[in-house]
């Protein structure tokens, strides 16, 4: 098999809705086969027993995952209050005594304290990330300190959680199970905020389920479905090809425009600074530069050290002119 030219291949953004049992890098595995491609990557995992939304750069897109990265969510997520569990959802052992029945039955009825509790956790908070987090400990996952029996103990995070929304409350099996939708910041841990809801309930709490409906801009209603084991390749069957949002159109998904000339956008790919009167504004960067009207995303850039310029803080290659199958409108239908 011959070698690929330096940028042939697949490039874009994909927008995957993840079910439950697969991990974020079995997703990443799966693509990776499906584009006969190795240049893929994800923004923020999702936990196995956890579905939704998950962003993928491919090929040069995986140059965008940096920004991308840190962008707000929402998450759709049943908390069960209770117990809590080693792990601060269903999988772990539980921790303690259940709290009685007639105990959470009345935390349903009055209500008040139910909403007074998650009132607390809203705003600027600081949250204590989850022991089974991939944060790492002295250069190890924490997750895999706690599942090697270590006690492991982290540092609270400053964290934003702009919603946390009852969307239904109701007594199961004897516990009390609260669907709820949470809207926060990246690095936000909502197996954490069922665990400290729990707490301040003095009844223990846990994460049920947890799926992931947004990430910055993007949605989990234009996701598409993740091939199975067995599908053959894009190149082998056109028509059920995964479609790649253009780098384009997703990096201004996230990133404020900043239009340049062709000539411009040469200057930027050979590392050249160019001029820019609103290089000063914070605000305005990282920007996608971008050639108008084709949407060719050229680089990703910032200001330069000299005043009034600009320069690359990533540069994206111009692909070779390959023709490749375009995949029919049924590749974007969830099914």
């Amino acid at each position: 098999m011959s070698k690929k030219h330096a940028g042939e291949g697949p490039h874009g953004f994909l927008l995957l809705d993840k079910p439950a049992g697969l991990t974020s890098h079995d997703v990443v595995a799966r693509v990776r086969y499906h584009l006969n491609t190795r240049k893929v990557g994800h923004a923020g995992t999702l936990d196995p027993a956890a579905t939704g939304l998950l962003l993928l750069g491919v090929g040069y897109g995986t140059k965008l995952l940096t920004y991308a990265v840190g962008l707000d969510k929402t998450y759709e997520a049943t908390i069960r209050l209770g117990h809590a569990t080693v792990t601060d959802d269903a999988e772990g052992e539980q921790v303690g005594q259940a709290a009685p029945e007639n105990e959470l039955r009345a935390i349903l009825d009055e209500y008040s304290s139910l909403e007074k509790a998650i009132a607390d956790l809203t705003g600027d908070i600081a949250q204590v990330p989850s022991a089974v987090s991939a944060i790492k400990v002295n250069g190890v996952r924490s997750y895999a300190r706690v599942r090697g029996g270590e006690s492991v103990e982290l540092a609270a995070r400053p964290i934003r959680v702009d919603r946390f929304e009852i969307r239904e409350a109701r007594m199961t099996e004897g516990f009390l199970d609260v669907d709820c939708v949470v809207d926060c910041s990246s690095g936000t841990y909502i197996r954490a905020l069922a665990r400290d809801l729990g707490a301040a309930l003095g009844v223990g709490g846990h994460l049920t389920a947890l799926r992931r409906t947004r990430v910055g801009g993007f949605t989990v209603e234009a996701a598409q479905l993740i091939p199975e084991r067995d599908a053959p390749r894009a190149a082998e069957d056109p028509s059920a090809a995964l479609t790649l949002t253009p780098l384009g159109k997703a990096a201004l998904s996230f990133l404020p425009l900043h239009a340049v000339s062709e000539s411009e956008a040469t200057a930027l790919r050979h590392g050249q600074w160019i001029e820019a009167s609103q290089a000063s504004d914070p605000e305005a960067f990282p920007a996608a530069a971008i050639v108008p009207p084709t949407g060719e995303l050229v680089a990703i850039v910032e200001p330069a050290p000299k005043k009034g310029l600009l320069k690359s803080a990533s540069v994206i290659p111009r692909p070779p002119r390959t023709p490749l199958a375009s995949p029919s409108p049924r590749a974007t239908t969830r099914r």
